[in-house]
């Protein structure tokens, strides 16, 4: 029977994995001798290091709730080879509901079955390939269209980015709001959404105004944790 936690599909990600830490291993090598080529301070390059690296934690544990999420369902390779490379949480779990969705497959087991869990990586994968895409060829002349716009009108231009943010979240939203027709219980999304928010809200006021400078970069992990723990008994509570 298919395994999504096969040591064939570890072995799969974490040839891929060893090979992107490879590259940034690389690169620190070469940035830091490029560094100290332009007569930059050992102290100083330290520092920057160490700054580098706390504030690297802050996302890091978004993405490991997102692993631990999709692991549930998916295993663990294949979550932790999109998490680790190039796949982001507010992708990665969206595409993949939405493909069991159409597939019909409960998000509450692990997959058994081969098809099924090829086709949900391929929609992760394929789905991704688009920014890099984008990005690759026509970035430079998206930045310049971006730039043309802000400079006839930088009213326009903020409302311009403004509005692609907005839109961008409006197709969370619809998957948020998709099942409140199902009754109560299709309302705990929109509740665990609200309370994220107001924990957003929270942290947000403590960086502004009681100047908690180092709470802006751990307030999206700190809501994520937040709305799942409240998620647990507010599914008890209204399932039950």
């Amino acid at each position: 029977m298919f395994s999504v936690n096969h040591p064939v599909l570890f072995g799969l990600a974490g040839v891929v994995i060893l090979y992107v830490l490879g590259q940034s291993i690389f690169f620190t090598v070469k940035a830091y001798k490029r560094a100290r080529e332009l007569e930059m301070s050992k102290t100083l390059l330290r520092s920057i290091m160490r700054g580098a690296g706390v504030f690297s934690i802050a996302p890091a544990i978004a993405i490991i709730i997102g692993i631990i999420t999709l692991s549930q369902f998916l295993g663990l390779p294949l979550p932790w080879l999109r998490l680790s490379v190039v796949g982001a949480l507010t992708y990665e779990l969206p595409a993949a509901t939405s493909a069991a969705t159409v597939l019909g497959i409960s998000l509450t087991d692990a997959l058994t079955d081969a098809r099924s869990y090829s086709t949900i990586a391929w929609v992760m994968t394929l789905g991704s390939f688009s920014g890099i895409v984008i990005i690759t060829f026509f970035l430079r002349k998206i930045e310049k269209g971006l730039l043309t716009i802000k400079s006839k009108d930088k009213k326009w231009g903020a409302i311009f980015m403004d509005s692609l943010f907005i839109g961008m979240v409006s197709a969370f939203l619809g998957m948020i709001f998709s099942k409140v027709t199902f009754g109560i219980q299709g309302w705990i999304p929109v509740f665990v959404m609200i309370f994220s928010s107001l924990l957003m809200l929270f942290f947000g006021f403590l960086v502004k105004k009681k100047n908690i400078v180092w709470l802006e970069n751990y307030a999206m992990p700190f809501s994520m944790l937040g709305a799942m723990a409240f998620s647990i008994p507010l599914t008890a509570w209204i399932g039950g």
